[in-house]
Parts: structure tokens; sequence; C-alpha cells
């Protein structure tokens, strides 16, 4: 039973990355150009209403966590193959030794 438990407890973990990495990333992607075309305004939008400055800064803003998140990963992916590790440590992510 107790083997059971750890089990679950590892995968409702790897599930939450999954979800968080896997459907998060494209999902903010997705509501960045929402963002934008509600920004844009006009024919953008069904309704063609007048453009919003505040669709456009959100757009970018998510855009911006996108790129992040790639970054952070794509830094990760190197690190690992340099036999180093990311370390959380401050603020800002720092590569460290293992």
């Amino acid at each position: 039973m107790h083997t059971l438990v750890l089990a679950l407890d590892g995968a409702w973990q790897v599930l939450l990355a999954g979800l968080i990495l896997g459907a998060g990333l494209p999902v903010l992607f997705a509501l960045g150009i929402r963002s934008l075309a509600y920004g844009a305004g006009g024919d953008a939008e069904v309704s063609h209403a007048r453009p919003h400055r505040i669709g456009t800064v959100v757009g970018y803003a998510l855009f911006a966590v996108v790129i992040l998140g790639v970054l952070l990963g794509l830094t990760y992916i190197v690190a690992s193959g340099m036999g180093k590790t990311i370390s959380f440590e401050h603020l800002y992510p720092t590569i460290a030794n293992k």
C-alpha cells in the first residue's frame, strides 16, 4: 500500500508539470493572440469595436511569459547536457554544479 501511495504522489506531480508546461504555454500564447485581436479592434473582431490599448499590452505581456518559459526550458536542457543543473536559490535562475 505504501508503494501505491508513493507512485500516485509522483504521478500527480508529473501530471501537474505536464499540464503547466505542455498545455500551459500554448494556452498563454493563444490568449496573447486573442488579446492582440482585442487590442487591434476593428476588423480583427466580430463586433468591429474600436481599438483597446490594454489588449495590446496584455498580449505582449503574455508573449513575454511564453518566451521566458521557452528560454528557461532551453537553459535546463543545455545545463543538463553540460552536467550542471538550474538553481532557483535567488530570485532568478542560475546554472550551478550538480
